[in-house]
């Protein structure tokens, strides 16, 4: 069983981008990714889903470390699911804030609706705090194997 996790949607008219001001954000690379999620314990990857995503990944660096990236993968009805991990050590400085903007824009320039599933309530947090407005819930469950 996964979750039970909130799924929040973002309106354009509620969209406020965070972060910008004092964080660069660039295009980030497959091999970025790869390393930010070796670095993060198999749930964290897990929960995150950055490994699936099908947009661009932006990513924040420390020197030549990535440490913290987000993207989406475009899902049915025009849905840019939003994917985002930080770095263990460097949370709760307001990255996951930063890339979620930038990938949230992203997705609104490409007409998609940019939607935050998330199950910790620091993942809710973020997602509030750039206007998310939690719809509805879910929950997964495996049958058999």
């Amino acid at each position: 069983m996964l979750g039970p996790a909130s799924l929040a949607y973002l309106h354009v008219g509620d969209f406020r981008p965070a972060g910008l001001d004092t964080v660069d954000v660039v295009p980030g690379e497959p091999t970025d990714l790869a390393r930010l999620l070796a670095s993060v314990t198999a749930d964290d990857a897990d929960e995150c889903g950055l490994a699936d995503i099908t947009s661009r990944a932006f990513v924040v660096r420390w020197g030549n470390q990535v440490v913290a990236a987000a993207g989406y993968r475009r899902w049915p009805g025009l849905v840019a699911h939003l994917c985002v991990l930080t770095a263990p050590n460097h949370r709760g400085r307001g990255l996951a804030r930063a890339v979620a903007s930038v990938a949230a824009a992203d997705g609104v320039a490409n007409h998609l609706l940019p939607q935050w599933r998330a199950r910790p309530e620091p993942s809710r947090r973020v997602a509030r705090a750039l206007g998310f407005r939690q719809l509805g819930a879910q929950m997964s469950i495996r049958i058999g194997t």
